[in-house]
């Protein structure tokens, strides 16, 4: 399995109007950023924005595990029927 396949880049969205884009303030650390939506100019920490997104993000995710255990399922599989290939007594559906 190729776990770069899995990668994935997901746009935050401002809830406010849906812009993606933002621009942002280096705080004292990287946890306290503050993020300026370019369109209605509304901020966020960092922490707020990604709660904001959460069910975007959630859907990414979902989708991602469904991937992961297809492929994995496959793999497994695949070794299994390599491993029992010559088995006479031993059949996969």
């Amino acid at each position: 399995m190729n776990p770069e396949k899995y990668n994935r880049t997901i746009r935050l969205l401002c809830p406010t109007c849906g812009c993606p884009d933002f621009s942002y303030d280096e705080g004292v650390d990287e946890t306290i950023q503050i993020m300026t939506c370019a369109s209605c100019e509304r901020t966020f920490n960092k922490d707020e924005l990604i709660h904001e997104n959460s069910e975007n993000i959630d859907e990414h995710l979902s989708e991602i595990k469904k991937e992961v255990t297809k492929d994995f399922t496959d793999e497994i599989r695949k070794s299994l029927r390599k491993a029992f290939s010559g088995n006479k007594n031993i059949r996969f559906k």
